[in-house]
């Protein structure tokens, strides 16, 4: 098995932590299956709801975004990795994860952009797109 780095150790920390935080509230089915990439879709759109300024949700979007890429590492074989200079200045944040086949995607940014656009954005489909699923079970 691979040695971890500190930035996959401090993500899968900090997605346990998100988890217990908002499932000690809420009965909320945040248990790392791709099914509940569906309620992380819904958490977003009830926070876009009230129509409030992104700073206010942006703790809460940072969780989802995180929680959404530890489903990728458990799910999909990603793994955490911190994002280079340029991988910073195109997604926007500071890590991300890589796939096997070595492609980077951005599930932080993913959830943001869910919140910014709306349903046109989904969180479930990045996980489709990465087996090439997305147009087979999108309908």
């Amino acid at each position: 098995m691979a040695e971890r780095t500190s930035v996959d150790v401090r993500m899968r920390q900090h997605a346990a932590r998100f988890v217990r935080q908002i499932t000690a509230r809420n009965r909320v089915p945040l248990d790392y299956s791709v099914n509940s990439l569906r309620v992380v879709d819904f958490i977003v759109d009830g926070l876009r709801k009230g129509e409030p300024e992104p700073g206010s949700v942006e703790h809460v979007l940072f969780g989802l975004g995180v929680y959404t890429g530890e489903v990728l590492v458990r799910r999909a074989g990603a793994r955490w990795v911190e994002f280079d200079t340029g991988q910073r200045e195109l997604f926007g944040q500071l890590v991300g994860v890589r796939m096997a086949d070595g492609r980077v995607w951005n599930p932080l940014g993913k959830v943001v952009k869910r919140f910014e656009a709306g349903e046109r954005e989904s969180v479930r489909a990045l996980y489709l797109h990465l087996h090439g699923r997305a147009s087979r079970q999108m309908a």
